[in-house]
């Protein structure tokens, strides 16, 4: 590390779970300094967020378009730009982003549709802009000694990928209770399209595209709102089938009752099969064919891939910020190495991009598809 970036975030303020976890995530390993903020478009909660987390007043805005367009024209402006609003904002306030010249770190999904997501590809190769998307999942180190194992050939040719997201907190109509949280999610003026297919479906596809390596080739699917009124869907299945003839399901679900953040991700090969559980996650559990269970550990995993996004030594648990931190950590690398003209580490390029957003919609559009077809098999182009 050579300096601190200079970030700037839009929304994220008083009541957003998320904007916290991407300020802790910024400085959990002194990559970055939050100089401006546009944390609600309301002016009074602005301020008062700003006040909330020391944002000096002047750096603190009401129009994040302001925000942009300000920071852009400072010698110590931001140069990055941490998007932590609903989906519908994410695709205009990336665009001026680009456009103004800062690079963007956003959260998932890309956009609200295909279209959004691939012009967002577009202008970050037309401005040469680190664009990282946050699936901190994919950060934990475990799950980077998972993807380490599979591309090792450990477990021989892949046969069966099995990843699925069970959550219980939709489970009644928590929208219209005054949860802000859930009332965006389940409007599709600010969600798109995708309920708990975009919410959390696009984890699980992305965690199993991520240690597999391996993209789908075909999928069929069923979407489903179980909770009387609700317009999107609380409950995505679907079969996969992929080039090299394996075979895959996901499943989706925000009204599993009993369920936390059970997010798991199970693969075969034909020499052994890795099983990951988010809520478990310094562990993963590795199977040779006839041979016993092993339970490898983060503090002594081997791979040069887990010990990039370690921090502490054995025994002394990491977890999601840690992980979410990852995706700080190593977009801070990309773009340093593009600002210094050098080579990045390469194990830095494991964090996700736009382009991971753009695959992340043809995903959520051939769901989209296949429950429309009542869940014909569809091509993800």
């Amino acid at each position: 590390m050579t300096r601190r970036l200079r970030l700037a975030m839009l929304g994220g303020g008083e009541g957003a779970f998320i904007g916290a976890v991407h300020r802790i995530a910024a400085r959990l390993d002194d990559r970055y300094e939050l100089v401006a903020a546009a944390l609600s478009s309301n002016p009074e909660r602005a301020a008062t967020s700003a006040a909330a987390i020391n944002l000096p007043f002047d750096r603190s805005y009401a129009d994040w378009r302001e925000l942009i367009r300000a920071e852009a024209a400072r010698p110590d402006g931001a140069e990055v730009v941490a998007i932590v609003t609903p989906n519908h904002l994410h695709a205009p306030m990336a665009s001026a982003a680009l456009q103004a010249g800062l690079h963007v770190i956003c959260d998932k999904p890309l956009a609200v549709s295909l279209a959004e997501g691939e012009e967002l590809a577009r202008l970050a190769r037309q401005h040469d802009r680190v664009f990282a998307l946050t699936h901190p999942y994919a950060g934990y180190p475990m799950v980077r000694h998972a993807r380490h194992l599979v591309a090792s050939g450990a477990l021989g040719e892949i046969r069966l990928v099995q990843a699925e997201y069970q959550q219980d907190w939709l489970t009644r109509a928590e929208e219209q209770t005054g949860n802000k949280q859930a009332a965006w999610r389940a409007d599709p003026a600010q969600a798109g399209p995708a309920g708990c297919l975009g919410d959390i479906g696009t984890h699980a596809y992305q965690l199993a595209c991520f240690v597999t390596g391996m993209v789908p080739r075909q999928l069929a699917a069923e979407l489903t709102s179980f909770v009387p009124g609700r317009v999107l869907d609380d409950h995505v299945q679907m079969m996969l089938r992929y080039a090299n003839g394996a075979r895959g399901l996901l499943w989706a679900s925000q009204v599993a009752a009993g369920c936390e953040n059970a997010l798991r991700l199970r693969v075969f090969g034909t020499e052994a099969s890795i099983a990951f559980d988010q809520e478990h996650p310094n562990e993963l559990w590795f199977t040779p064919l006839a041979g016993a269970a092993q339970k490898l550990t983060r503090g002594r995993a081997g791979s040069a891939a887990a010990q990039h996004a370690t921090r502490v030594p054995a025994g002394h648990p990491e977890g999601y910020l840690e992980a979410f931190a990852q995706v700080y950590s190593d977009a801070a690398e990309l773009i340093l190495a593009r600002t210094e003209g050098r080579a990045a580490d390469a194990l830095a390029l494991d964090v996700a991009t736009v382009e991971d957003g753009v695959s992340g919609h043809r995903f959520i559009d051939a769901v989209l598809k296949s429950h429309a077809a009542d869940g014909r098999w569809i091509d993800l182009g």
